[in-house]
């Protein structure tokens, strides 16, 4: 059953974020393990998971349902990101508040999280789901960091600059592992054992960085602030319910739907902090959506796909 499924990959995943807060909280790692953490993530897990599945997946006759859907990904963000913007201007009337609420509210936890979950649940439409997800990172690149999370005195980058944050270690990982895929060339063992190994340290590694990350967070003032739930709820359960409901109406491939549904259940990125965090800025309020976000997303997950697979049946 989906539901327990679910339920039971969250535990772990749920788990692994206690298991960071610990060692933040209780000073049993450096206080700047977080940076390190992410930069292995970013530069060395989510390559080799990228990469491995790709060389395994991404085959001729692939190459057709693969362009299917990169087109669902730009369709659900074209109806999900102006709904966000709406959506943000609703919940805060501060200019910094609603642009942060407005990042969150695009673009969910769909890569540590998301990864970690369609890893786990969907494991044979992954690499469809790191395809699906294509456009999502193209908005964060070109708009969501740049406008959003970056402050004007920062300095504009123009559309260019922008363009050029997608030559980075994920984007290689794929197109490599697209090449190698297609190929299929002889490989040494110890080779792909490597980045099997690699990749499989992904899921731990980004929700002990989440629980680093939450230990950092002022809960008293955190579970006291009404817009943050309002927006956790919005993104966790709005968002992926509202496609679960059109699922009734438009039949897709079962493989797609789940998809749509997992890049859309998960909570609020870590961006929120990390950016502004290195200009200084107040992270408060986006330490909150995440705290609140994820807590929350052990149970909403679970019903949200139980609810997906009673509607798909």
């Amino acid at each position: 059953m989906i539901f327990l499924s679910t339920l039971n990959q969250m535990a772990f995943l749920f788990l692994l974020i206690v298991i960071g807060y610990i060692l933040s909280r209780t000073g049993a790692v450096p206080h700047d393990t977080e940076r390190t953490l992410s930069k292995l993530e970013n530069a060395v897990f989510i390559p080799a998971l990228v990469l491995g599945t790709f060389m395994e997946n991404f085959t001729i006759q692939k190459i057709g349902v693969a362009g299917q859907y990169l087109l669902a990904g730009f369709a659900v963000a074209a109806l999900t990101v102006p709904a966000a913007i709406f959506l943000a201007r609703k919940c805060s009337k501060d200019s910094y508040i609603r642009k942060i609420y407005t990042y969150g509210l695009s673009f969910s936890n769909f890569g540590f999280m998301g990864n970690a979950v369609a890893m786990a649940l969907f494991p044979d439409v992954f690499m469809e789901y790191l395809i699906f997800v294509l456009p999502f990172w193209m908005l964060i690149y070109v708009w969501g960091v740049p406008t959003l999370l970056i402050p004007s005195d920062g300095g504009k980058k123009s559309l260019k600059e922008r363009l050029k944050a997608f030559i980075n270690p994920m984007m290689i990982g794929m197109v490599i592992g697209m090449v190698v895929g297609l190929i299929n060339p002889p490989m040494p063992a110890f080779l792909g054992s490597a980045v099997s190994t690699l990749g499989s340290c992904m899921s731990p590694i980004a929700m002990l960085l989440t629980g680093m990350t939450i230990a950092k967070i002022d809960l008293k003032a955190t579970f006291k602030n009404l817009s943050i739930y309002i927006v956790s709820l919005i993104r966790l359960l709005a968002f992926p319910l509202v496609f679960v409901l059109l699922f009734l109406v438009i039949k897709l491939p079962y493989g797609m739907a789940a998809c749509i549904v997992c890049c859309l259940a998960m909570p609020l990125g870590l961006n929120t902090i990390v950016v502004p965090n290195a200009y200084g800025m107040d992270t408060s309020v986006a330490a909150g959506m995440t705290l609140i976000s994820h807590l929350l997303s052990c149970l909403t997950i679970p019903v949200v796909f139980l609810l997906f697979d009673l509607v798909m049946l």
